[in-house]
């Protein structure tokens, strides 16, 4: 039989809406490229390796894990390393167009940068979702290592690898993504309201209520609570088929 292509149409629909959401052009400062914060701009002396580093923007979050020495492993879309194997120009700060090209042929690169590359003149948060994975945050080398190992070009996908699964994966064990679980409660509700239309479609549906409501009359006796529901179920059952 036919898979039911309604739910992989809609993850598309929905990761390229959260795309419009989340990946917005890095902030630049004159109107060309994304110019970073001055070298020591950040106080490093607070990070310690393994630490995950989160920075808060306006309409999304950017993640990476301290590898020590001024150095953030992080996963960002990125188009260069599909069109060259150049390292000298892979390591280079990815630009706006490096970005937005990564996005649209879903490609991406884990890299290593400075605090102030991978920051942009946010501002930096130290394990603030260690509060939410109390019991799965591995040691701290672990993590680094993991990261490091990482490093190099990879797929990407808002919604099943993005620079969230990145650092869940490197800090606690497991790649976890806040807008996976939305997409994931979407389909959920989608899949009941169809399964929910189709039994209210189904006059068998009908036949059967009627049947577990005379059962339920027998078993329990003749009363409001057993009455009412064999009577309107039905009835609504058929006028909604």
């Amino acid at each position: 039989t036919m898979k039911n292509p309604v739910p992989q149409a809609a993850s598309l629909l929905l990761e390229k809406l959260l795309l419009l959401v989340h990946v917005r052009p890095l902030p630049a400062s004159s109107g060309a490229e994304p110019a970073a914060a001055a070298p020591g701009y950040y106080d490093t002396s607070c990070f310690k390796r393994g630490d995950l580093l989160e920075v808060p923007r306006t309409l999304f979050i950017h993640f990476g894990i301290y590898l020590g020495e001024n150095r953030v492993a992080h996963l960002m879309p990125d188009i260069l390393p599909v069109l060259t194997g150049d390292r000298r120009q892979i390591e280079q700060v990815v630009t706006n167009k490096r970005l937005i090209l990564g996005v649209m042929a879903r490609t991406a690169s884990i890299r290593v940068d400075t605090v102030e590359d991978f920051a942009y003149g946010g501002s930096v948060l130290v394990n603030h979702m260690d509060r939410l994975f109390q019991d799965q945050v591995l040691g701290s080398e672990e993590a680094a290592r993991r990261a490091e190992k990482l490093v190099g070009a990879t797929a990407y996908s808002l919604l099943w690898n993005n620079c969230e699964h990145f650092v869940t994966y490197c800090r606690y064990g497991a790649p976890l993504s806040s807008f996976t679980l939305i997409f994931s409660l979407f389909i959920f509700l989608f899949q009941f309201c169809e399964t929910l239309k189709m039994i209210i479609r189904d006059q068998r549906s009908v036949l059967a209520s009627v049947l577990v409501g005379l059962a339920s009359i027998v078993c329990l006796g003749l009363a409001p609570s057993t009455t009412l529901p064999t009577i309107f179920v039905p009835f609504f059952l058929w006028m909604a088929g």
